[in-house]
């Protein structure tokens, strides 16, 4: 493991060396915000705007993405599937992740060894303010080295076995010596070069498909969701001659978006409000609100937590950050049984993922090129829906078990509005904002990072100054995992789209399944059974540039598509046997799994019934969405 230094001295230099990391990667996401604040400011103010603040912001991306992914790995907190180590303890555990390990080693050296041929032929040598583009782009090459020393260091073998990591990383450098060759010499190559690189072609022809189950295989086993994207991309462009550094030329592409720079801001307030009071605050607001209604501690906690996984965009962090607190309420004090409150509390954790800002509404309208505005409209109608139908079946309980109700203080819910009302003012501010086309989405995540600084920080003190690094530390892995796919996703996008797959399966689905809504049930099921077993994000990154062809086939309207994409991988996370939510709310709880699922159940299938509507009503969808 890293922190198995073998010295005193070696020990202080990787601390010095993470500590560079975790400043540089939270100055890059710091003046991101602080960029994107002062163009909204000249805007609006001075109708005149910040030279190159775009460029900057999409290449401060690039290194804090590249910085998160080289944290995350360091920390061993890459999104993965790692279904079998769910249920594999001991050495068994150990042994997959010194196998995964070491062929991340080996995949990830090959990614970065392709990024010094893009960096010379590639890019043109612009200039992003005062600073060349070849300069940003030196952390793709060295961000990918530095995180195959570690995945290599993280196989965690010593004695003779020290030498399969440095044989999986030598690897990587050995079939990538025609990147390394291009890089020295151009397009001009050397005889031996060009020889190894035929050798190459060969041999991936030979192993392609032995290789797509490996890595499959290893990807349930728990090799990181980007890993296993990388080797794909990699093993698909050397099997089809095309040179392996048009890889790092989609990395830099993906991560040079400006339509994603949203996505590391809201998901810095999502972790601001977790890690404050800000909870705490809002339970007691919404309990002095509401407990005078039958089933009005219900409608708190579905409110609260829909609050928070909107912001978020991870239904794990709202289980994790309020479950504690809103299960002591549910059933210590307001006396709801104890099974009740955890199929609740473990039900409504995604519950939010429709509600602006939703990152994954956000991300899906960047992977499918749909307006944000209408994504964010198109998911609200659902969103309702889901959170009345658990709502309703809340006070349907409260009435049924005699759920007693508190008498309303009106001084008590004054006073406990008023210290809530920061964080009660922040989505209608932000829906505001956005939907008046005052600020863009950047802007507005930005905006909502300040304002919830300014809140937590220096109004309320929940979180002292010294702690900000700490905060924004659990943040990056999400940050940095998300963005570690999305480059890969593009790169194997492109090839998948190059191939036509995805119209030749648009084609066989429409001779094969003439019947719309058939398709629409066999979608269902697909994306639960995809919800079971992969995070939203690595979700939509992967999976939904393979059904966006499908949907325009049989004529659905991509706002509503993103939706039932959404609402099904929601579902996903409550389904057993696997389904995410069910695994959290079992340690979160701490009762045994299978309890879990048991419990959940009637929430389940009431969320169900809700998708069904929302699929076959595609209205609820594009009603609010026609407006943009």
């Amino acid at each position: 493991m890293e922190g198995q230094a073998g010295s005193p001295g070696l020990a202080g230099r990787e601390s010095l060396l993470h500590r560079i990391e975790n400043w540089a990667c939270f100055l890059s996401f710091m003046l991101i915000t602080l960029i994107a604040a002062a163009e909204a400011f000249v805007r609006i103010f001075f109708h005149s705007g910040i030279p190159a603040s775009s460029d900057l912001m999409i290449h401060l991306l690039l290194w804090g993405g590249m910085l998160g992914g080289m944290i995350a790995t360091r920390s061993g907190e890459h999104l993965s599937i790692a279904l079998v180590q769910n249920f594999s303890q001991g050495e068994l555990r150990r042994r997959l992740q010194s196998l995964t390990s070491l062929l991340a080693a080996f995949i990830v050296t090959a990614l970065g060894c392709c990024g010094p041929a893009f960096i010379r032929i590639g890019l043109a040598g612009a200039m992003i303010g005062f600073i060349p583009d070849r300069v940003f782009a030196l952390i793709i090459p060295a961000g990918y080295l530095i995180m195959a020393v570690r995945f290599a260091r993280l196989s965690g073998l010593g004695g003779r076995k020290r030498i399969f990591p440095v044989l999986a990383v030598a690897l990587g450098f050995v079939v990538s010596l025609p990147s390394i060759a291009k890089f020295i010499w151009g397009y001009d190559i050397p005889p031996w070069a060009a020889s190894f690189s035929d050798l190459l072609y060969a041999v991936s022809l030979v192993i392609k498909f032995p290789a797509i189950i490996i890595l499959l295989v290893c990807a349930f086993l728990g090799l990181p969701i980007f890993v296993a994207m990388g080797g794909l991309v990699l093993l698909f462009l050397e099997s089809s001659a095309i040179p392996v550094d048009v890889a790092a030329t989609d990395i830099y592409s993906a991560l040079t978006t400006d339509s994603i720079i949203a996505i590391p801001l809201f998901t810095l307030v999502g972790f601001f409000l977790s890690e404050s009071k800000a909870g705490i605050r809002l339970v007691s607001c919404f309990r002095s609100l509401f407990s005078w209604i039958p089933g009005g501690m219900i409608m708190a906690t579905v409110i609260i937590c829909a609050f928070f996984t909107s912001f978020t965009g991870a239904s794990g962090v709202t289980i994790l950050a309020l479950g504690g607190i809103l299960y002591s309420i549910l059933s210590e004090h307001v006396k709801y049984p104890p099974k009740f409150s955890i199929g609740l509390l473990t039900s409504v954790g995604s519950i939010g993922l429709l509600f602006p800002p939703s990152l994954p509404l956000i991300l899906v309208g960047a992977m499918t090129g749909t307006d944000i505005f209408r994504m964010l409209a198109g998911g609200f109608i659902p969103g309702v829906i889901l959170v009345l139908s658990v709502i309703i079946f809340g006070i349907a309980i409260s009435v049924k078990t005699k759920i007693p109700v508190e008498p309303f203080k009106p001084s008590a819910a004054l006073a406990s509005l008023k210290g809530s009302i920061f964080e009660i003012l922040l989505p209608f501010l932000l829906v505001t904002g956005y939907f008046t086309g005052i600020l863009s989405l950047v802007e507005i995540g930005a905006a909502a990072l300040i304002y919830i600084f300014i809140v937590e920080v220096l109004i309320h003190r929940d979180i002292p100054l010294r702690d900000l690094q700490r905060v924004f530390l659990k943040a990056v892995p999400i940050i940095g995992g998300v963005l570690a796919i999305l480059a890969l996703s593009q790169s194997l996008s492109n090839y998948i789209v190059d191939t036509q797959a995805p119209s030749e399966l648009a084609a066989w689905m429409r001779e094969t399944v003439e019947s719309r809504y058939v398709f629409l049930l066999l979608l269902n099921l697909a994306l639960l059974v995809v919800g079971c077993l992969m995070d939203i994000f690595s979700a939509i990154l992967i999976v939904l540039p393979l059904i966006v062809p499908l949907g325009a086939a049989y004529g659905i309207d991509p706002v509503h598509l993103g939706v039932i994409f959404i609402i099904n991988l929601e579902l996903g996370f409550l389904t057993p046997p696997v389904g995410l939510n069910l695994f959290l709310a079992s340690y979160r709880f701490q009762r045994p799994f299978v309890e879990i699922c048991r419990h959940v159940l009637p929430f389940l299938l009431i969320q169900f019934a809700a998708v069904m509507l929302v699929t076959y009503l595609p209205f609820l969808s594009t009603f609010l969405a026609g407006f943009f």
